[in-house]
């Protein structure tokens, strides 16, 4: 999902030059928009992103997504495409930038979810 003010870039420091990324996950604007497009599997260093239209492999997205702890909480970073699947249909994404605070939430999701499957 491309958010309203098209493809953002950014520049890679090592080359100088601008790179675009897509933005997936902004906001889903409806129901539909929800189907077509959510993150279903998340861990350190990626996630998978069910997808009717995957993107190419090697493209690189803004993510932002959310998931629900104590409260609903924000994901969000910059990731890579590195694989795409047909079934279940979406794309593997490894997280290249993601802030410090994003990086503390999939933490402590994943220590959670990790206590509730020892225990059960």
């Amino acid at each position: 999902m491309v958010d309203d003010q098209g493809s953002p870039e950014s520049s890679d420091a090592k080359t100088g030059r601008r790179e675009e990324r897509v933005t997936i996950n902004k906001e889903f604007e409806s129901y539909d928009a929800f189907i077509n497009e959510y993150v279903t599997n998340i861990s350190r260093t990626g996630v998978f992103v069910r997808s009717k239209t995957p993107l190419a492999v090697g493209t690189k997205v803004n993510l932002r997504f959310t998931v629900i702890m104590d409260d609903i909480e924000t994901v969000e970073g910059v990731g890579e495409v590195v694989r795409v699947h047909d079934d279940p249909q979406g794309m593997g994404v490894v997280f290249t930038e993601l802030s410090g605070y994003s990086k503390g939430l999939i933490d402590k999701l994943l220590t959670s979810q990790g206590h509730r499957t020892s225990k059960g």
